[in-house]
């Protein structure tokens, strides 16, 4: 289980007990406690299992964009578990959702010490890219590699991205954001490119209270602003309609450009289209037209809670290469 750490003494207490497990990585002593001292005040995510601490990852800022991965530590009877993988997956969501566009880590180039071989490939498997030598960042000897990992890629969103059903910060979401977002929802490909699905930007705090006051038990009230759904049943050809398909890639899209952007969403559509039908009160209030049909909202602002990442299956129990077996 991965856990975010906020004291800086249980901080300073998991770093020491994981790097004192690695003795033989430090020479000097004065670098192991330097680390040490430094991850307290740092972003921190610890790795236990059934009360075990695994390992250990700390951030730092080094810029208005980029998120340096400080220092990280794995047990040896942990290594090649999947242990420092899921920690920086942590991580790199936790910057994602902080707005950052980059990560870096720096390490001794490849080719000095064999330990710092596997760990250079190990950044590689995560996705860093290799940018630059520093010769002198700490001496001739021992040059300085630079890993960084751009945070804007379309897979990277997708990993990022996950339902947020928390609170939301009472900060205005930009008319141009909300624009980007609604432009990636019509974007979406649709069946014949009938184009059956549209949105409604909902931003005013009048409107946006209407709107609210229409969902029963309540969902995403503390959202600044509001993405109504809304789709229109048209044949693609003969009777074949693909409507759900058309506004499922629009929402999708929308989801990640949410994210991509900063902010959190949930896509809501069983809890506004039961029985209730909530959807059509939405409608009444937003004056939707006959013929299309409210079919999810979805609230836009930045996360007040953390984000946490949903527990997923092993790639290898969803993922078949040729066959099933």
């Amino acid at each position: 289980m991965i856990r975010f750490i906020e004291t800086a003494e249980e901080k300073r207490r998991i770093a020491r007990e994981i790097l004192e497990s690695l003795t033989d990585w430090f020479e000097v002593e004065e670098s192991r406690e330097k680390y040490i001292a430094d991850s307290a005040g740092q972003p921190f995510w610890a790795s236990a299992d059934e009360d075990i601490i695994e390992g250990f990852l700390c951030l730092k800022e080094t810029g208005k964009e980029t998120m340096e991965l400080a220092v990280m530590g794995v047990r040896k009877e942990s290594h090649r578990k999947g242990t420092g993988r899921r920690l920086f997956e942590e991580a790199k969501d936790y910057a994602v959702r902080k707005g950052y566009e980059f990560i870096q880590v720096k390490t001794v180039r490849s080719g000095v010490y064999e330990d710092y071989d596997i760990t250079n490939e190990f950044y590689k498997s995560l996705g860093f890219k290799e940018l630059e030598v520093l010769p002198d960042y700490w001496d001739e000897a021992n040059p300085c590699q630079i890993y960084v990992m751009s945070l804007k890629s379309a897979v990277n969103t997708i990993e990022a991205r996950h339902s947020y059903r928390g609170t939301y910060l009472q900060e205005e979401v930009p008319e141009e954001d909300l624009k980007t977002i609604a432009r990636a929802g019509i974007n979406a490909p649709s069946g014949c490119n009938k184009q059956t699905t549209d949105v409604i930007i909902v931003n005013d705090p009048e409107v946006l209270a209407r709107v609210k006051a229409q969902i029963d038990p309540p969902v995403a009230g503390t959202a600044p602003a509001m993405i109504i759904v809304l789709s229109k049943r048209i044949n693609a050809y003969r009777d074949r309609c693909f409507a759900v398909q058309d506004y499922s890639a629009a929402i999708e899209n929308m989801l990640l450009a949410i994210v991509e952007l900063g902010y959190q969403s949930c896509w809501y559509e069983g809890h506004i289209t039961d029985d209730d039908r909530i959807c059509d009160k939405i409608a009444s209030v937003l004056n939707v037209p006959k013929g299309y049909d409210v079919v999810c909202i979805l609230p836009v602002g930045k996360a007040a809670d953390e984000v946490h990442s949903p527990s997923k299956k092993p790639f290898s129990e969803r993922v078949r290469f040729n066959r099933w077996s």
